[in-house]
């Protein structure tokens, strides 16, 4: 009857059985079968192992098994090995506080175990045999005598056989066999020096040896990752950045080749994923994502890894200042420029900010092709005005009777203008292609930006104050972030509980819509303890001062001019590429050029 009260019957309060606790955990710890796998891989890796070798079958649902070489679990510590909360790797809440090993919550094989038909066979140096424990659906057999020679091997049989509304969940074998297949790679290259296998159905997937960064990341990334990736090293009191980050002319259609590793874990953490982005800004086209494998390692002390069941995010006590380090540390790798990049190497192997384009002799030059005339003719003023240094100096190395070059420079010498549009030229290695407004565009970018960071940012006070609503979280910050704001050209106080007023702006961005620019300003010092957004708007505007600046197409230049803005790019940082992230030039290579024309054969 409509408006009659309903009655529920109270419930007594009683403590859920062990083994439903178990199965709740299972569902946050063990999700599907990669999340086993990872988690039993850890284990490996906390043990000590420096060969780990994963078995497969039908995508992991039907059997998954992790043999190592680690140092083994004591017999007597095997039944403690799949109850829950029981570990070795902490004993109080400091040991917590400052977790280095990649487990600790001691909760993983007893969740397993709860899901699973879970069998556990050790055997630590010195013991006669091994001994081996057994988990089926929570009821744990007695300890037995077993036959191993070295390590711990742990076999997982029928994941969720005793929970059919959670297997249904899980996908197709191919499914979950790829999600297998992306913890253990990610693995694989948290450790190069360890060796990996993997075999799914009786057929080996992948066989790593013990190997560096680089060829691991080859392996597991990709060849043409690293070969295109710059090193990045870093390190400060208590924390270090090391790792490959790729050069700008190597990007992705999606984020599937960027790897994070903190103390040694993959995680996914939007501080340090927001301070690449930033050191990626203007080298990188805006549809296009980097490929990066990074290793972030800090004191214990300064990162949560306890904030997630699966331990995929962290949460940093300062993190302002590892968003800073992060961002600092990448942009220097990435922003040298191209004669420091490749002191000391061979041309023909020099690791290029550019592009290096093999030439198809089937299809290029191709039917139809005909050689245009390559334009060398009158001085541009503008662009001599700009480079008048330069230029005369390369007017006086060019003279009859100038003293030879003691090294070639990395781009080579300017031989013609091919269309008003692009310099030819010549180095050590073959021909060098330049796109020139590109080039010019990232040398005055670059001018721009260095003069402007080496003096305050000037306020354009306003006639009019903005009178603007304001949270109270808004109204914080602006006040605790006051003297921050001033040096970036804000004058901002708060003339109520829930209103801020704006006397004056930055005069670089003073036609910029003041109160949106102010609210992301003030969201992210909230958020990353320092503000991006500010330098972004900042660098668009410079951006697009520097594309008008830039010598246009079809602006005939002389050879030393040429050969100028060769020498300028070459100590110009970031010169591979122009603020949009298109390529300023390509490398021809003299053995495709051999090809091109059949020499040698």
């Amino acid at each position: 009857m409509r408006g009659a009260s309903v009655t529920f019957p109270v419930a007594q309060i009683r403590p859920l059985s062990e083994l439903l606790v178990n199965q709740i955990a299972a569902g946050e710890v063990v999700e599907r079968p990669a999340s086993a796998l990872k988690e039993l891989m850890e284990n490996s890796l906390d043990a000590g192992a420096q060969s780990i070798a994963v078995d497969l079958a039908e995508g992991g649902m039907r059997r998954l098994r992790v043999a190592d070489d680690g140092g083994g679990i004591e017999r007597d510590d095997l039944a403690l090995a799949v109850a829950r909360f029981a570990t070795s790797k902490i004993s109080s809440l400091a040991d917590l506080e400052r977790a280095a090993t990649l487990g600790f919550r001691g909760e993983a094989l007893a969740s397993i175990g709860a899901v699973a038909r879970l069998a556990i066979v050790s055997r630590r140096a010195g013991d006669r045999h091994a001994w081996r424990i057994a988990c089926e659906a929570g009821m744990v057999s007695a300890v037995e005598p077993a036959a191993l020679s070295a390590g711990t091997t742990v076999e997982v049989e029928e994941l969720y056989f005793n929970t059919p509304a959670r297997r249904k969940f899980l996908k197709s074998e191919a499914t979950e066999y790829a999600r297998c297949e992306e913890a253990f790679s990610r693995i694989a290259l948290s450790r190069p020096g360890v060796a990996f296998s993997l075999a799914h159905n009786a057929r080996r997937g992948a066989h790593l040896a013990p190997e560096d960064a680089r060829g691991r990341a080859a392996k597991v990334v990709g060849e043409d990752f690293a070969q295109a990736a710059v090193e990045v090293r870093s390190e400060g009191p208590r924390l270090a950045l090391t790792g490959l980050a790729a050069a700008p002319g190597f990007t992705r259609a999606s984020r599937d080749a960027q790897y994070l590793f903190v103390n040694g874990r993959f995680v996914r953490d939007k501080v340090v994923a927001h301070a690449i982005r930033e050191a990626y800004s203007d080298v990188l086209h805006h549809d296009r994502h980097p490929a990066y494998v990074l290793f972030l390692d800090a004191d214990p002390a300064l990162v949560d890894v306890n904030v997630h069941p699966a331990k995929s995010e962290v949460r940093f006590r300062e993190s302002s200042a590892m968003h800073q380090f992060v961002f600092h540390a990448l942009s220097r790798a990435l922003s040298a420029p191209l004669a420091a990049a490749t002191a000391g190497v061979s041309p023909a192997s020099a690791p290029r900010p550019g592009f290096e384009l093999p030439l198809n002799a089937r299809s290029w030059p191709g039917p139809g092709f005909t050689q245009q005339a390559l334009a060398v003719a009158q001085p541009a003023q503008r662009y001599e005005a700009l480079f008048s240094a330069a230029v005369s100096d390369e007017r006086r190395a060019s003279a009859p009777g100038a003293a030879e070059p003691t090294a070639a420079p990395t781009l080579g010498f300017a031989l013609a203008q091919l269309h008003g549009v692009y310099v030819l030229a010549q180095n050590a290695a073959g021909l060098v292609l330049v796109d020139m407004h590109a080039a010019h565009e990232r040398i005055v970018y670059e001018g721009l930006k260095e003069a402007l960071e080496a003096a305050v940012l000037p306020s354009q006070p306003l006639l009019v104050p903005i009178a603007m609503t304001a949270t109270a979280e808004d109204v914080e910050e602006a006040a605790r972030g006051r003297a921050e704001l001033e040096s970036l050209g804000f004058d901002v106080a708060a003339s109520g509980p829930r209103e801020l007023v704006v006397r004056a702006v930055p005069a670089l961005l003073a036609d910029l819509d003041a109160q949106g620019l102010l609210r992301s300003v003030l969201a992210e010092m909230r958020e990353f303890g320092a503000s991006r957004v500010l330098v972004e708007r900042r660098n668009e505007l410079l951006s697009t001062m520097a594309c008008h600046a830039a010598v246009r197409a079809n602006r005939s230049l002389t050879v030393p001019e040429m050969n100028a803005l060769l020498r300028e790019m070459e100590r110009t940082e970031r010169a591979g590429s122009c603020n949009h992230g298109r390529p300023t030039w390509v490398q021809f290579p003299m053995a495709d050029l051999d090809r091109l024309f059949l020499r040698g054969r």
